[in-house]
């Protein structure tokens, strides 16, 4: 017990560090905005320049909240998988999820070409490339899920679920290859990533799918607890392997399929924070983990999209690549300076 309340000021620090890089991300960008401006643009106060409030309430605010749910979303998934199936390399895309989104967003945009003006029509639509991408995901979810029915090997599960995903990346590898130059540009801004480009529409229901796979993460914190020591130990306790397997594989695919749908895929935050975060609070008890990565996946986020921002300059740099380039040298400082992964 003497151990509580060193995470209860922990989890205070974290929770005032997101705050700070909240306010932060909605005040910096090509117009810096000081607090006192954002303070008067919740409060509805009065405010130094009125586009400033559009640009906080229309734009920053949005895409603020997108990096935390994203953030919070992809790390928790990356959390699940690398208990479920006892691997420090596994991620939130390892069943396949962010090649099955990839190949229909690839397959949408290549019917502009194939299929002429239905397809035209369905670009059109704002939703296109988040309908396209979920049922992609969708559809390699339920191939493994169907396949996970005949298979009570976790291990077994892992590889088909990387196999799928070999799969449809060959089938965009070919569909990209006899794209044209318009059609491939708008393939790769899309697996470039993008923060900023949710309605409020978009980021209502992002937030209900994201706010269903944390409450079936709570649910799974037991049984993700018995996992640490493999599947006979979790059965010994009377945990019914199967079914908490389905609830873990189904909230990583809620979180981990919604977030790639709504802002593309998004390297790095979903493998790395879990080990940054194990490493920060020197547990494995998914009781303090998984609030843990939430706060942490989000503040990350938060700062990576801030810099992305390139404050005071009227450019935005792909949010991808300011993930991999931070948060790679970190998780291999982290490793070295420990030696040992925590897990």
């Amino acid at each position: 017990m003497s151990d509580q309340p060193t995470y209860r000021v922990t989890f205070l620090v974290l929770s005032l560090v997101l705050i700070a890089a909240f306010l932060l991300n909605i005040s910096l960008g090509s117009v810096a905005i000081p607090l006192k401006g954002i303070f008067a643009a919740f409060t509805g106060g009065e405010i130094e320049k009125e586009t400033w409030r559009i640009t906080i309430l229309e734009i920053r605010l949005p895409k603020a909240i997108t990096a935390i749910l994203v953030g919070c979303g992809l790390s928790l998934s990356g959390l699940l998988m690398q208990t479920l199936f006892r691997n420090p390399l596994s991620g939130p895309f390892v069943l396949g999820l962010s090649s099955g989104a990839s190949l229909g967003v690839a397959m949408l945009i290549m019917g502009a070409s194939v299929f002429g003006g239905v397809a035209s029509l369905v670009l059109t639509s704002s939703y296109s490339l988040v309908i396209a991408a979920s049922l992609g995901s969708f559809l390699v979810l339920l191939t493994v899920m169907v396949v996970s029915f005949r298979i009570k090997d976790t291990m077994s599960i892992l590889i088909i679920g990387l196999m799928f995903g070999s799969i449809t990346a060959a089938i965009v590898s070919v569909l990209t290859y006899f794209s044209d130059a318009e059609q491939l540009k708008q393939y790769m801004m899309w697996t470039l990533g993008s923060l900023g480009s949710l309605h409020a529409e978009e980021l209502s229901i992002l937030s209900i799918l994201s706010i269903v796979g944390i409450i079936l993460s709570i649910v799974a914190i037991k049984p993700l607890n018995a996992f640490l020591l493999g599947e006979n130990y979790a059965r010994s306790l009377g945990i019914n392997i199967q079914k908490s397997r389905y609830i873990i594989i189904i909230a990583t695919s809620i979180m981990a399929g919604s977030c790639t749908a709504f802002v593309g895929p998004i390297a790095f935050i979903g493998l790395a924070i879990p080990h940054i975060t194990r490493l920060f609070f020197q547990t494995t008890n998914h009781k303090v983990l998984v609030p843990s990565v939430c706060l942490v996946g989000a503040i990350l986020l938060l700062i990576c999209d801030s810099i992305a921002q390139v404050p005071f300059y009227d450019i935005t740099l792909p949010i991808n690549a300011i993930t991999s380039i931070i948060g790679a040298p970190v998780v291999i400082w982290l490793l070295v300076r420990k030696r040992k992964m925590i897990f």
